[in-house]
């Protein structure tokens, strides 16, 4: 088992904190925002179960959800809309909802733990953690409260959107989704920009 805190414990010594965790849910699909989280938690907190949000269940995810919520010293949560992805492309557009993020925790944080490799874009002092909701305590609790937000979104979409099925493959690119696009045509939350390499 790997020490969630190891990272954190290792950046409070030098810094003094406090620490958040960043990461986003929805880079890749084909409809809908892209959403970050931004999460300071009590350091050293441990909670039972806290991992990368794509090692988790759905259901696993959404108890964690309100476990974190309910735990944190703060949190935020933010996307960046489908207009602004086909404006500033995926990346610039994941930046800037890490940004929104990080600017509604209080206090604020003196170090940002990215997850990957790219903090380019990010406006606070901050740094990229390789697989980071794996090694990284407030970096995993943000991939949660950030997957979790983005698939409440998506359900709700499912219902404003009925025929493309949003509820069962969240916007990514599946086969039921390209066969809904093939039948429908886009919506009005596709990312057009996505589509031009359908067959």
């Amino acid at each position: 088992m790997t020490d969630l805190w190891e990272i954190e414990n290792g950046i409070y010594e030098k810094t003094g904190g406090p620490v958040c965790g960043v990461d986003e849910a929805g880079r890749g699909p084909l409809a809908g925002p892209v959403y970050a989280a931004a999460v300071i938690l009590p350091r050293g907190l441990v909670i039972s179960g806290l991992d990368d949000s794509k090692k988790l269940t759905e259901k696993k995810r959404e108890e964690l959800f309100d476990i974190i919520t309910g735990k944190a010293v703060c949190y935020g949560i933010a996307r960046a809309e489908v207009e602004e992805i086909e404006t500033l492309n995926i990346l610039n557009a994941t930046f800037l909802a890490m940004n929104r993020a990080i600017s509604l925790l209080d206090p604020i944080p003196a170090i940002a733990l990215i997850d990957g490799n790219r903090n380019t874009g990010i406006e606070t002092k901050s740094i990229c953690v390789i697989r980071g909701d794996s090694k990284c305590a407030d970096i995993a609790a943000a991939s949660i409260l950030a997957k979790v937000s983005r698939d409440r979104f998506m359900y709700e979409m499912a219902e404003k959107y009925p025929h493309y099925c949003f509820d069962k493959h969240k916007g990514y690119g599946t086969k039921l989704h390209y066969e809904k696009l093939r039948e429908f045509g886009p919506s009005p939350i596709h990312r057009m920009s996505f589509l031009k390499k359908m067959h």
